[in-house]
């Protein structure tokens, strides 16, 4: 349970104010890939969100990790519920709702979530919409500042 509980902490640390985002957004920082986040299903004890990234392939993408993850707020623990959407056309590979897993699978798949959480937050990625109107008013700027040099 610590696992779950710690994940838990570092998904409100990259959703700060889960309440206020939209169902769908994106995380940019520069020189990493964008996240992705949607927002399956809000409730009030839970919360249903999908986080990955993507990658173009063809004439679409790809979302890979594409890890589901229900957060539980009453008890303060997250845990990954599915995890598909590989790269190289393999199909996903964990669905907790499908299958019976054993306590080491399913430890395993909410350590990656663990490690990969950790490693976005390194990067500097969050999700929160006092950021998101950061962001847009600094390319805004920078749109302004481009114009006025061409002119």
């Amino acid at each position: 349970m610590e696992l779950y509980e710690l994940n838990y902490i570092q998904l409100r640390r990259l959703l700060p104010d889960l309440d206020a985002l939209p169902d769908h957004c994106r995380s940019r920082v520069p020189g990493a890939l964008d996240l992705y986040l949607s927002v399956r299903e809000r409730c009030r004890y839970t919360t249903i969100l999908q986080l990955s990234y993507r990658f173009v392939e063809g004439e679409g993408f790809t979302e890979a990790p594409d890890v589901v993850v229900c957060m539980y707020h009453d008890a303060q623990v997250a845990e990954v519920i599915s995890r598909g959407g590989r790269r190289r056309g393999r199909q996903g590979d964990y669905d907790r709702y499908r299958h019976r897993y054993s306590i080491e699978h399913k430890w395993q798949v909410n350590r990656f979530l663990h490690k990969w959480l950790g490693y976005c937050l390194h990067q500097g990625h969050g999700f929160s919409p006092a950021r998101s109107r950061l962001a847009d008013a600094i390319r805004a700027i920078e749109d302004d500042r481009a114009l006025s040099v061409e002119s």
